[in-house]
C-alpha cells in the first residue's frame, strides 16, 4: 500500500488527483479546511482531514493523526491555494499580499517540513503545485498571486537540491487555466477591484473580455491528474511540468519588456 498526502484536496485541482490517486491503489489522506465535502466520497482508500495550512498546530495535529495509520509517506502533494485579482497600490493590498503567500507559500513550507520524516524511509516525493504565473511574465493586477507563485518556484529548486541527495524527488507542476473553483473566487475579485479603483477603471474594463474569454477556455482538471500521476510514478520524473499553459501568455514571453510597457501604458491612460 502506498500513501500519500494531498492538501488542497477539496478544489478542482485536488480533488481531481486525489480520485486518480485512489483508482490506482493509492491511500490518500486528503486535506481541506472542511471535515466533509462532496467532490471527494470517504472511503478505505480516501481518508478527508481537517488541515489548515496556515495554522503550524493545525498541521501537527495532521501529523499526529496519520500516524495513527502509518509511519511513512510515499508523497506529499502540494494542491492548497488561494488566488484574487488585485491592484498594487489600492485597496487592501498589504492584507492580500501576505494572506497569499501565507497560504500558497508558506502553507507549502510548512506541510513540507512537518512531514519530511515520514517521507525519508521510503524516499517519498513532494509535489508543489506552482502555475504558469510562476514563470511567466508578471500581468497587472494579478500581482499578489503572481509574487507568492514566483516564491513557490524558488522555494521548489531550492529543496529539490537540498534533497536530492537524500533520495527525495521534488517536482513542480505548472498548471494553466483548469475549470475549478478558483475560477468564481477570481472573478469576484476582479469584479470588486473594478467597483472599487479610482485609477484603473478604463484598463480593468479593456481587460475584462480578454479575461473571460480565457476563463471559458480552461481544461479539465482530470488532464493535470493524469500528469502529477506521471510525476508520482516515473522513475526518472522532470523537474517541472507545464500543463495546458496559455498560449497567449507564452506569447508575450517573447514581447521585449520596452515593447509590452508600453503596451500596459497605452490600456492605463
Amino acid at each position: 500500500m502506498k500513501y500519500a498526502l494531498v492538501t488542497g484536496a477539496a478544489g478542482g485541482l485536488g480533488s481531481a488527483c486525489t480520485r486518480a490517486l485512489a483508482h490506482t491503489g493509492w491511500m490518500i489522506f486528503a486535506s481541506d479546511l472542511v471535515e466533509r465535502y462532496p467532490e471527494i466520497e470517504a472511503t478505505t482508500q480516501v481518508v478527508p482531514l481537517v488541515m489548515d495550512v496556515t495554522n503550524q498546530w493545525s498541521v501537527d495535529a495532521a501529523v499526529e493523526m496519520i500516524n495513527q495509520t502509518t509511519d511513512t509517506l510515499d508523497a506529499v502533494i502540494n494542491f492548497a491555494g488561494v488566488q484574487a485579482m488585485a491592484s498594487m497600490i489600492e485597496g487592501e493590498i498589504i492584507a492580500s499580499m501576505q494572506h497569499m503567500i501565507d497560504v500558497n507559500l508558506m502553507g507549502m513550507v510548512r506541510v513540507n517540513r512537518a512531514f519530511f520524516g515520514m517521507l525519508v524511509p521510503g524516499h517519498g516525493r513532494i509535489i508543489n503545485c506552482s502555475s504558469e504565473c510562476g514563470y511567466l511574465k508578471a500581468q497587472p493586477f494579478n500581482g499578489p498571486y503572481t509574487v507568492s507563485k514566483y516564491a513557490v518556484e524558488a522555494y521548489t529548486d531550492s529543496l529539490r537540491g537540498e534533497l536530492g541527495g537524500l533520495g527525495i524527488k521534488v517536482i513542480k507542476i505548472q498548471p494553466g487555466s483548469f475549470k475549478t473553483g478558483m475560477h468564481a473566487s477570481t472573478l469576484e475579485s476582479f469584479e470588486r477591484l473594478l467597483a472599487s479603483t479610482r485609477y484603473h477603471k478604463k484598463a480593468l474594463t479593456k481587460m475584462q473580455p480578454l479575461m473571460s474569454r480565457e476563463l471559458e477556455h480552461a481544461n479539465d482538471p482530470v488532464l493535470l491528474a493524469k500528469v502529477m500521476l506521471k510525476a508520482l510514478e516515473s522513475k526518472r520524473p522532470k523537474s517541472n511540468y507545464r500543463v495546458k499553459n496559455s498560449r497567449v501568455l507564452r506569447l508575450m514571453e517573447l514581447i521585449p519588456d520596452g515593447l509590452l510597457d508600453a503596451v500596459y501604458k497605452s490600456m492605463m491612460k
